[in-house]
C-alpha cells in the first residue's frame, strides 16, 4: 500500500521546502526531555524512521529516537564515539526492528543551533544518504534548526510537521530508558502545545467512533425491521403472530431511541474514553468488557496500561490507594488534560 501523508498534523514554521519532515509526537517529547536534562556536556540521539516519496514529494518520517550514549568533545570539536554508534545501532534494532537511521539530533550548550565543518563531517560519515536529517536545539528548547542532507551538504529546512499516531515502539523505549536518561516524576514537558494537540485529535477520533457505532446500529435495526415486516405480511391471518410482530417492532423502536439519546448525551458533553485507530475496525465485544487493572514492568520500570473507564484519579486510587498522585502521573507522561487518555495506553508510574 502506498504511503500517505499523515492526517493529524501540526505545522511548525514554513513547510514549503523539500523534503517534507514529519516528527512523531512521542519523538518530539523525547527530544524535549533531553533538552531539559542537558548539563554542560553535549547530548544527542539517533533518529529512526523512513524516507521516500508521497505524491511525488520527498518526505522523511521520524517515528523513533534512541539516545547517543557518548559524544566526544575535543577543543570545541565534536565527534561520535565508535562505541556509542554501536550501542545506538543495537538499541535501534532492539526497539524498532528493521527501521532505518534517518539522521541525528544534537544539543550542545556551548554553541547556538547551526552547522560547522565538524558537524558536516559527522553527518556525511554516518548519515550520508540523500534527505537524511540533522536537528539541533538549544538546551532550553527555545530555538531549533532542521537540516536535510542534499547535494552533499546540510541545507536548512525552514519548517516541519509534528504528527500524531499510536507509537508503542517509541513509548516502550522511553519507559525502558527512563533511569538512564534521568527522567523523573517532577519533570515538565517544554512543548505543551504538542500535548494539547494530542488531546484534540483523541477527542475527534472518539466522536468519529461513536458516530460509526450509531450508524451500524441504525442500519441493523432497519434491516431487522424489514425482515419482521415481511414475516408479518405472510402471517396477516394469524392474530397471535401479528401481536408478536408488533411487540418486536416496539422493542426495536425503543433500541433506536435509546441509541439516539446516547448520541445526544455525548454531543452535550458526556465524556467517553475509548481506543480508536484510524483505518481499523471497531473493537470486539470481548475487548469492550475489559475492565481489569493492568500494571506491568519493563526493564524494572513500572507502568500502567489504561483500561476502559479509567481516569488519572481512578488510576491513582487503584495503584496508590488515593488520588494524591494525579499530578505526578500527568507530569510523568506529559499530559496537560488527564481526561484524554485511551485504552491500551502505557502510563509511566512515579
Amino acid at each position: 500500500m502506498e504511503k500517505q501523508f499523515p492526517k493529524n498534523v501540526r505545522q511548525i514554521g514554513n513547510v514549503c521546502d523539500s523534503p517534507k519532515i514529519y516528527v512523531e509526537d512521542y519523538v518530539d517529547t523525547f527530544l524535549n526531555q533531553l533538552c531539559d536534562k542537558t548539563d554542560e556536556e553535549p547530548k544527542g540521539a539517533f533518529l529512526i524512521g523512513e524516507t521516500g516519496k508521497v505524491e511525488d514529494q520527498d518526505c522523511v518520517y521520524i517515528s523513533g529516537a534512541v539516545r547517543i550514549s557518548e559524544i566526544v568533545k575535543n577543543e570545541n570539536q565534536l565527534n561520535l564515539a565508535e562505541a556509542a554508534v554501536e550501542a545506538g545501532m543495537k538499541d535501534c534494532k532492539e526497539y524498532f526492528g528493521n527501521q532505518s537511521l534517518v539522521g541525528w539530533f544534537l544539543i550542545d550548550p556551548s554553541r547556538k543551533p547551526g552547522t560547522d565543518e565538524a558537524l558536516e563531517k559527522i553527518h556525511k560519515t554516518y548519515f550520508g544518504e540523500e534527505n537524511t536529517v540533522f536537528i539541533m536545539k538549544d538546551p532550553k528548547g527555545r530555538e531549533e534548526k532542521f537540516y536535510a542532507y542534499k547535494y552533499e551538504e546540510l541545507m536548512e529546512i525552514n519548517g516541519h510537521y509534528i504528527y500524531y499516531e499510536k507509537n508503542p515502539e517509541m513509548q516502550n523505549y522511553m519507559i525502558s530508558s527512563r533511569k538512564e536518561n534521568r527522567i523523573t516524576p517532577s519533570e515538565s514537558i517544554a512543548d505543551r502545545a504538542a500535548k494539547d494537540f494530542r488531546s484534540i485529535v483523541k477527542a475527534k477520533l472518539e466522536k468519529a467512533d461513536q458516530k460509526q457505532n450509531n450508524r451500524f446500529l441504525y442500519a441493523a435495526s432497519t434491516f431487522l425491521l424489514l425482515v419482521i415486516l415481511i414475516i408479518g405480511v405472510t402471517m396477516v391471518n394469524n392474530y397471535d403472530k401479528i401481536k408478536a410482530v408488533q411487540t418486536s417492532l416496539d422493542q426495536i423502536t425503543k433500541t433506536v431511541e435509546k441509541a439516539e439519546g446516547e448520541e445526544e448525551a455525548q454531543a452535550s458533553g458526556e465524556k467517553v474514553t475509548t481506543e480508536v485507530e484510524e483505518g481499523t475496525d471497531v473493537k470486539s465485544s470481548s475487548e469492550d468488557t475489559l475492565d481489569i487493572q493492568e500494571q506491568e514492568t519493563s526493564g524494572g520500570e513500572e507502568y500502567y496500561v489504561v483500561q476502559r473507564g479509567d481516569t488519572l484519579a481512578t488510576i491513582s486510587r487503584k495503584v496508590y490507594g488515593d488520588t494524591s498522585y494525579v499530578d505526578a502521573i500527568a507530569r510523568m507522561n506529559g499530559l496537560t488534560n488527564g481526561d484524554f487518555i485511551y485504552i491500551g495506553q502505557k502510563l509511566l508510574l512515579p
